[in-house]
């Protein structure tokens, strides 16, 4: 790995603990270097000024995005398409996370005025409603969902949904968790009627602590979808 990679790497790990502490409104390149042992010139050698950090720190987000989106653990396609709603909705428990998601708030709404802003952002739309509308046709082939469910369309409500969830976790402090689970119920709705999915696929985690008196392994006793549904508008 080269020096130059090095010292990128670490003004984009600075970068954002800069906006942990500041928000994007009032951040400056001064307040990322002394997150560095760099100086403020030295940021102006790589970034030609703070617009350029910043889309260079959009995309440096937007690889790990990517690495997120493609973790599918093993299962079928439902399975995998509810974790994948669950790892980009997982909700942070650190305040300094808490204070990022809310600048990165305010870079998307920068979107609009900074030139390169919104073509990384819609590298995130577009590599999530793929990724969605992937598995969704998946599940489709394996007979889970009905063949007339259409893959685009899910995964232009998923992808809707999940910004609206952040927006509205970071500006009202809405629950991402019952958001989350609100989503993947939507989801879970598609079913075609018989097809089962294991517990945890409908309740994340806690089935496991709860439900398990009597022998029963919940971890992966299967549910039936019974009920006609579908993902609203």
């Amino acid at each position: 790995m080269s020096q130059e990679h090095d010292t990128e790497t670490a003004c984009m790990e600075a970068t954002y603990r800069a906006l942990c502490e500041h928000g994007y409104a009032d951040l400056t390149m001064q307040d990322i270097a002394d997150e560095t042992d760099k100086s403020k010139a030295a940021l102006h050698y790589h970034f030609d000024g703070k617009d350029d950090l910043f889309r260079e720190f959009l995309a440096y987000l937007h690889e790990g995005f990517l690495e997120t989106i493609a973790d599918h653990p093993e299962g079928t396609p439902v399975e995998q398409l509810v974790a994948l709603v669950r790892r980009v909705l997982d909700p942070v428990d650190d305040e300094a996370d808490r204070q990022f998601n809310t600048a990165f708030m305010e870079i998307k709404a920068q979107a609009p005025y900074r030139d390169g802003y919104r073509e990384v952002l819609r590298r995130f739309d577009a590599d999530l409603r793929e990724a969605v509308a992937g598995l969704v046709a998946d599940a489709v082939a394996a007979g889970q969902y009905d063949d007339d469910t259409d893959p685009e369309e899910i995964a232009e409500h998923v992808v809707t949904y999940v910004h609206g969830t952040w927006t509205r976790a970071a500006a009202i402090g809405v629950c991402v968790v019952t958001m989350r689970e609100h989503l993947v119920e939507d989801l879970l709705d598609l079913l075609v009627d018989g097809v089962e999915v294991p517990v945890t696929a409908r309740r994340r985690g806690e089935v496991a602590e709860t439900d398990t008196e009597g022998g029963t392994d919940t971890e992966t006793e299967p549910t039936t979808n019974d009920d006609d549904g579908g993902v609203s508008p």
